[in-house]
């Protein structure tokens, strides 16, 4: 494992171009599944969490051309294989999407617990309730294991909740299942409508992509097909409050506009100068005002993904600022660690935080216990005065590729250390 040694106080300039959305590739990547025609995808982000999934479809016996690289072409066996390698599907949460397309293709799956960012707390009873809908059977084994001898069916469903993985995965086990299927209750987010997409362009009959009511109607095949990813609006917005926290300028490059306005929207409540023409996202230095409240949605609301980077952005804002995530319990936990750095904070709950800035904040050694909250420390060690150790430096490497190289070539003063 490494860590990241970061010289503080330290202004961030140039540019950055985002790299394709992870949380769009991923099931993308999945998808190639459902057909033994090549499927191929551009603009895939260089992320540790691609590698882990791409190392799960060779292990079902597909080929991957161009792993390491932004263009990846994927052939899957006429039979996938029905029980991916259990080591790597707890290294990444959306192995639970393979569920779907193995279900469609070999009739089983044996899948055991996924891994990822909050394992424990993240429950799959919605992605349990669509399969089971469409004729999936559980099977009295360890982890996730389902048998449809009779192929999967179309069905009729509301999800208890708008869960992207479980929209995503409906819609991955309903396109080839027979007759119709409507979802009711669906995620909006545009990384499920780029899945929509790429399976449309394989020949899947879906309508309603975007809204909350999904209809499919089921095909007997899929045939292969391009896909050129989106850029990744929360990498994207991840820069920019790096920018904003640090006193600096920077143009991120390469995420669309309508995807960038949730994030860009608060930032302009926080005075943030920032300004949006066409793919450049360009934010300067300024003074930062607290947004008073800050609440995360369902898409188009503010994303949960992005809280924690902005509650360092309220350290150094002016007035006092609540934080309140009510998706993710153990996000805001991760974040305690910000009082060490002489950060005005108070956890009113496991939910619910209250920032009252602007602070100084002063280095020191942080844990990067998720993704996105480890994103943040780094922004934070950043912004702060004197030396910060951050690490694992590969919890953030999951979703945020070339991070060392991208902040050197910013001007910031790092190094990756065992």
């Amino acid at each position: 494992m490494s860590v990241l040694r970061v010289q503080g106080g330290r202004r961030l300039e140039g540019v950055v171009t985002v790299e394709g959305n992870k949380n769009a590739a991923l099931p993308l990547i999945v998808a190639s599944l459902l057909t033994p025609e090549p499927v191929t995808l551009h603009n895939v982000p260089r992320i540790s969490d691609v590698d882990v999934l791409l190392d799960l479809l060779r292990g079902l016996g597909s080929t991957v051309e161009g792993q390491g690289t932004s263009t990846v072409v994927l052939r899957s066996p006429a039979r996938p294989g029905s029980t991916p390698d259990p080591q790597l599907v707890g290294r990444v949460r959306a192995s639970m999407l393979l569920m779907g397309p193995l279900l469609a293709r070999t009739g089983a799956v044996h899948l055991a617990p996924p891994g990822g960012d909050f394992p424990s707390r993240r429950t799959l009873a919605t992605h349990v309730q669509a399969l089971t809908a469409m004729g999936a059977r559980a099977l009295d084994e360890p982890g996730h294991a389902f048998e449809v001898p009779e192929g999967l069916q179309g069905a009729s469903f509301y999800l208890d909740e708008a869960s992207v993985t479980a929209t995503e995965l409906a819609l991955l086990a309903a396109v080839t299942a027979r007759g119709d299927t409507e979802i009711r209750h669906a995620a909006t987010e545009p990384h499920v409508v780029e899945l929509c997409d790429l399976l449309t362009a394989m020949g899947a009959d879906i309508e309603g992509a975007g809204s909350s009511r999904l209809r499919i109607h089921g095909v007997s095949r899929l045939h292969g097909a391009a896909h050129t990813l989106r850029g990744d609006y929360i990498e994207a917005g991840s820069w920019a409050v790096i920018a904003a926290v640090t006193g600096g300028a920077i143009e991120v490059r390469g995420a669309e506009p309508d995807d960038l306005e949730p994030i860009v929207s608060v930032l302009q409540r926080m005075r943030v100068p920032c300004r949006m023409a066409g793919g450049t996202l360009s934010v300067t230095a300024g003074t930062c005002i607290a947004p008073g409240r800050l609440v995360t949605g369902l898409w188009p609301g503010f994303p949960s993904d992005m809280v924690s980077l902005f509650t360092v952005l309220a350290t150094q804002a002016q007035g006092r600022t609540l934080i309140h995530d009510w998706m993710y319990e153990l996000r805001l936990f991760a974040l305690e660690q910000l009082s060490g750095m002489r950060a005005d904070i108070f956890l009113c709950d496991s939910h619910r935080m209250v920032v009252t800035g602007p602070t100084p904040l002063r280095g020191r050694h942080l844990d990067t216990r998720d993704l996105r909250s480890g994103m943040a420390l780094i922004a934070a060690a950043l912004a702060a005065e004197g030396e910060s150790v951050v690490g694992p430096l590969e919890t953030v490497e999951r979703g945020y590729a070339q991070v060392v190289q991208r902040l050197t070539g910013l001007g910031a003063v790092v190094a990756r250390e065992p």
